[in-house]
């Protein structure tokens, strides 16, 4: 009779252990990426020292090549590692715009649907079930517009891309909606900065050419100062302002179906 009484709270221990095993599982990975220094790997400054290697493994292997790209970029976003600008960029110069610009913002979305689905889990359905009326009815406000409300903060990411993710989950989005909505919204950004990378070579002959002014100059301080800001070019800026203008799409098709649904009431 005992032994009965204690089977539903050793099921729910079980339960709550496998639920929060995914979490437990990514803390442990983004703890090991850090520690190891394994973030610091990701940069322009490692790409260009494996430059030559890295076009020709493309040219011989285009397909495995971009399925690792795949892969190495769904990983850095479900760890949440700031790299993103970074990795479309070389997706676009390796890969090409389109090519490399879609990849991109495919693997970004599954990445962040990771976290989504680890967070609304492990944490989300739990912490809201505990939250106070107020917050369900927050979380009750955001899932109406969720879609939307997502779309305008992946084309102008005003907070935080795992922030956003977090958020998402806590409220209770659906992941159809999520799904869509990030894949949406990281179209515009993802060709924007694959376009910028596919013009890389530009870029980097610009910085040799100035540390070979540098060095001509008798200098000692000639090191080429190359990072994400230098992919800031007038096209992008312009790219990136239309990207803005977007933003506002969604807000303003809510804004009208408002109306509509204010001007159909008796």
């Amino acid at each position: 009779m005992v032994e009965n009484q204690h089977k539903p709270e050793r099921s729910k221990m079980q339960s709550r252990v496998w639920r929060t095993l995914p979490l437990i599982l990514l803390l442990g990975a983004v703890g090991a990426v850090f520690a190891t220094g394994f973030h610091r790997s990701l940069t322009f400054d490692t790409f260009l020292h494996y430059q030559n290697w890295f076009q020709e493994m493309v040219a011989a292997h285009r397909l495995k090549m971009l399925g690792i790209y795949g892969l190495v970029y769904v990983t850095a976003v479900t760890l949440s590692l700031p790299t993103s600008a970074f990795l479309t960029a070389i997706g676009g110069y390796l890969f090409g715009w389109a090519l490399g610009g879609t990849v991109a913002s495919m693997a970004a979305t599954l990445g962040a649907t990771n976290i989504f689905l680890i967070a609304r889990t492990s944490l989300g359905r739990p912490l809201l079930r505990r939250a106070g009326s107020r917050i369900q009815s927050l979380a009750g406000g955001f899932r109406k517009q969720a879609f939307f409300y997502l779309l305008s903060l992946r084309l102008i990411p005003v907070m935080p891309f795992w922030l956003t993710n977090l958020a998402a989950a806590f409220f209770g989005m659906r992941l159809r909606h999520f799904v869509l909505a990030t894949q949406f919204g990281m179209l515009p950004a993802s060709f924007a900065f694959a376009f910028a990378g596919s013009g890389l070579d530009d870029v980097i002959a610009k910085h040799e050419k100035l540390r070979a002014e540098c060095m001509a100059a008798g200098r000692s301080d000639c090191a080429i100062d190359f990072n994400a800001k230098s992919l800031l070019t007038p096209e992008l800026m312009i790219a990136l302002a239309i990207l803005g203008i977007l933003a506002l799409i969604p807000i303003a098709i809510k804004f009208w179906r408002g109306r509509s649904a204010e001007e159909g009431r008796p």
